[in-house]
C-alpha cells in the first residue's frame, strides 16, 4: 500500500510546486498565452468543479473540505483493501493526491489555485490544475476498470 500512498504524495507534491510557481510569477487574472489554444492563467476557484457553487457565500469552503476529508479516507480504506488491484488502486491513488491537492488550498486560501486554460475558436474550458487533472484521470480508470471487470465477468461466466 505504502507505493500507492507515495504515488498520491508525487501528485500532491507536483500539485503544491505548479501552483506555487504560478503563483510566484503571475498576478490573479493574468494570462499567458503559450500557444493557439493553451493560455496559463492565475485564478481562484471558491467552488467545486466548473466553479460549482462558486457564489454560495463561503460556506462552501468547508463543505467540498469536509467532502475532500470524508472521501480522501475512504479512499484510504479502499486502497488498504484493494491494494493488490492494480489499476483500481492507481485510480484510488490518483484521486486521493487530487483530492487532497486541492484540499490543501482550501484550507490555506479558502480557494483552489487554477492555471491551466485551454481554448478553441473563442471557447474557453474552465480553468484547472494538476490536482484536478489527477482526478480527472482516476476517475476515467476507475470507469475503465469497472467496464473491463464486466467484460471479465462476461467472458468468464
Amino acid at each position: 500500500m505504502r507505493h500507492w500512498l507515495a504515488l498520491s504524495l508525487i501528485v500532491i507534491i507536483i500539485d503544491q510546486l505548479s501552483k506555487a510557481a504560478i503563483t510566484s510569477h503571475f498576478v490573479y487574472g493574468e494570462a499567458l498565452a503559450v500557444t493557439s489554444f493553451f493560455n496559463l492563467v492565475l485564478a481562484h476557484n471558491t467552488g467545486a468543479a466548473f466553479s460549482f457553487l462558486s457564489d454560495a457565500g463561503g460556506m462552501q469552503r468547508w463543505l467540498f473540505s469536509l467532502i475532500a476529508v470524508v472521501a480522501s479516507v475512504w479512499i484510504v480504506w479502499l486502497l488498504r483493501k484493494h491494494q493488490s488491484e492494480k489499476l483500481f488502486a492507481l485510480a484510488l491513488a490518483l484521486i486521493l493526491g487530487g483530492a487532497l491537492g486541492n484540499l490543501i488550498d482550501r484550507i490555506a486560501y479558502g480557494y483552489v489555485v487554477d492555471f491551466l486554460d485551454f481554448h478553441w475558436a473563442g471557447y474557453h474550458f474552465a480553468a484547472f490544475n494538476v490536482a484536478d487533472s489527477a482526478i480527472t484521470c482516476g476517475a476515467a480508470l476507475l470507469i475503465w476498470d469497472g467496464i473491463r471487470g464486466k467484460r471479465h465477468e462476461r467472458t468468464a461466466g
